[in-house]
Parts: structure tokens; C-alpha cells; sequence
């Protein structure tokens, strides 16, 4: 189990490089590459910032499989009105192997807990998400 502590032994650049992969795995190549390359040098410490902590660390971990981190994500970035990164994540949470019902019945439960219209705006961006990928809704 890889832990999120100062005993962890990998140095920085393993990380970077584990969190790339990570990263690719979830969210695939095409937009890895579009997100790195379109990073200027304004924007990519930022970038690394994600791609070390975020993916190499935090999805890096085996404390969690990645359908739940995806479906924890889904619910938080519907609380955080965050459309964009929805998209992305369910697009990620599909190749992390979550069925779309799984994905209904989260933002079902963000209804009650963070709010209907907050639900109702994550519906719609994650059945257009489902439909381009193929997936009848």
C-alpha cells in the first residue's frame, strides 16, 4: 500500500513520472498530451503540480480502487460546479471501469446532498460525455 506520508521513499521525479502514467491510464493519452502541451510557462508549474500530487500521489495510492476515486471525484466536482473537470471525470471514471448506472445513481445522491440544480446541470454534462462515447442513455 502506498502511503500519502514523509516515509514514502520515492523521490519527486518518480512521482512526476508515476502520475504521468496514472494519469494517462484514467484520463488517456489525447488529453494528457493536449493538457501538456498546451501548457505555456505561466501555466506549467501547475501542471506539474497535478500530474506529481494529484495523479502520482493521490491516484498513485492502492488505498482506494480508481472506480471509487472516480465516483467520489464525480460527487465532488458536482458540489463544486466544476463542468469542465466533470467531463473529464467521466470520461476517466468509464475507463476506470464504472458503469453508467453507477454514475446515475451518484448524481442522484449529489441531488440530496449538494442540491437538485447542482445535480441536474452534472446529469446533463455526463449523459452528452456517455452519448459521444457511444454509450446508450
Amino acid at each position: 500500500m502506498t502511503e500519502v506520508n514523509s516515509n514514502d521513499t520515492r523521490t519527486r521525479q518518480e512521482t512526476l513520472e508515476r502520475g504521468e502514467r496514472v494519469r494517462r491510464e484514467v484520463l488517456g493519452d489525447a488529453h494528457v498530451e493536449a493538457s501538456l502541451e498546451n501548457a505555456t510557462a505561466f501555466a506549467r508549474p501547475i501542471q506539474e503540480l497535478v500530474t506529481e500530487y494529484c495523479w502520482g500521489v493521490v491516484w498513485g495510492g492502492d488505498e482506494l480502487p480508481r472506480a471509487t476515486r472516480s465516483l467520489v471525484n464525480l460527487a465532488m466536482l458536482t458540489v463544486l460546479n466544476r463542468p469542465h473537470e466533470l467531463a473529464i471525470h467521466v470520461r476517466g471514471a468509464i475507463n476506470n471501469g464504472v458503469l453508467p448506472s453507477e454514475i446515475q445513481a451518484v448524481l442522484m445522491q449529489t441531488a440530496i446532498y449538494a442540491g437538485v440544480p447542482a445535480s441536474l446541470d452534472s446529469f446533463r454534462i455526463a449523459q452528452r460525455v456517455l452519448v459521444e462515447l457511444g454509450h446508450d442513455v
